[in-house]
């Protein structure tokens, strides 16, 4: 299997968890699975580009700026990344987890998950795989 394909492979099994935890209505550990699911699509990018591993970080913006999609991200995609970004944290640093879930509810929820959906849709579309 191909690295790009990998990555894809990867970000596709993060989704269907996602879907699972959001029917599960826990929120904040979907959340933290759209994370995933973006980091591993943009990882996909920056490994369809070079023969080298994708960097081991996981900031959104970072990660499109290292994979030369920034650029081309539209406003509603960016700031998905943005609101992506502190989801992350929970399962690396517990201690914020109170702070990060009194942001989301299952409305807030639902809109990342589609936006996440949407945008691995957009890479894919964009690596023609």
């Amino acid at each position: 299997m191909d690295k790009v394909k990998y990555w894809l492979n990867l970000a596709d099994e993060d989704m269907s968890v996602a879907r699972l935890l959001m029917d599960g209505k826990k929120y904040l550990q979907a959340g933290f699975f759209c994370h995933l699911t973006a980091e591993k699509a943009i990882k996909a990018v920056i490994s369809s580009k070079s023969d080298e591993i994708p960097p081991k970080i996981h900031d959104l913006k970072v990660l499109a700026r290292q994979g030369g999609i920034s650029g081309d991200l539209t406003e509603g995609q960016f700031s998905l990344l943005e609101r992506l970004n502190p989801l992350q944290i929970e399962a690396r640093y517990p201690e914020y987890k109170s702070e990060i879930v009194t942001t989301l509810s299952a409305g807030i929820c639902q809109e990342i998950y589609d936006e996440t959906e949407a945008f691995l849709c957009w890479i894919k579309q964009r690596l023609d795989k």
